[in-house]
């Protein structure tokens, strides 16, 4: 994998991932014109997509009905610098006709195998997860990687 990234004046910048352009830029308060995510809200959007995508793959083959995923996250930051996440919580939100055994094997597959964003994140930061299906919470806990083998 590489990436390239250009300032664009202030405390905006593009990043380019094989031709596909995102905008990066700090809070006014900041310095920059909040044209676009900061980089711990990409992270935080990276935890997200990373899980969501290993989720969807999964309930797919498992022949599951999602008529809509959604997710959140909530994260709690350190006060000195580094400033970085310290916890952080994974919700999903799932509907439709779904096994509630086979979202909860999904997620849990994600969260202990799978889904390598979570995995570097884990490392500095406490990751725990809510899952709710049809508005039902189904299962919570915390993220725990089995650790690969060498």
């Amino acid at each position: 994998m590489n990436a390239k990234l250009v300032w664009n004046g202030n405390m905006k910048f593009t990043s380019d991932n094989h031709g596909l352009i995102s905008v990066m830029d700090a809070a006014k308060e900041h310095g920059g014109d909040d044209s676009g995510p900061n980089p711990k809200e990409l992270v935080l959007n990276a935890m997200m997509g990373c899980t969501a995508m290993d989720v969807v793959a999964i309930l797919k083959k498992m022949r599951q009905n999602i008529a809509e995923f959604k997710m959140e996250i909530e994260a709690e930051k350190t006060t000195v610098h580094p400033i970085h996440f310290e916890s952080a919580v994974l919700i999903f939100l799932l509907k439709g006709d779904l096994d509630p055994e086979k979202v909860i094997k999904a997620v849990d597959s994600s969260l202990t195998k799978y889904c390598g964003v979570n995995y570097m994140i884990s490392k500095t930061c406490r990751i725990s997860f809510r899952i709710l299906v049809n508005d039902q919470i189904i299962k919570t806990g915390p993220v725990n990687f089995i650790q690969p083998e060498a």
